[in-house]
């Protein structure tokens, strides 16, 4: 069974706010060409906008790995848990 399978068996409560933040766009424009989060996120929660210049965050789909903590070179993500009652819900893991 592939990564993209087992995600789909998941399920998500999705808040109305998200729990992850690029805590600095300008860092993600300058500094960082290769985007790294659109890359090592196994949910793909990081997507680079080309017409607006920017990562945009797919918070809804995260599987609150943590690998954004620690992934970002320029420490330039804020990751939270999620609010009590919403976020992932792991199925047949």
């Amino acid at each position: 069974m592939s990564i993209q399978d087992k995600l789909y068996l998941d399920r998500f409560n999705a808040d109305k706010q998200s729990h992850l933040f690029i805590i600095d766009p300008d860092v993600c424009l300058t500094k960082c060409p290769e985007q790294y989060c659109t890359k090592f996120c196994p949910a793909h929660v990081y997507e680079w906008d080309p017409e607006a210049q920017k990562i945009l965050v797919g918070y809804e789909g995260c599987v609150e790995c943590g690998t954004c903590r620690i992934g970002c070179p320029f420490r330039n993500i804020k990751w939270l848990n999620p609010r009590g009652g919403y976020g992932v819900q792991y199925r047949q893991g």
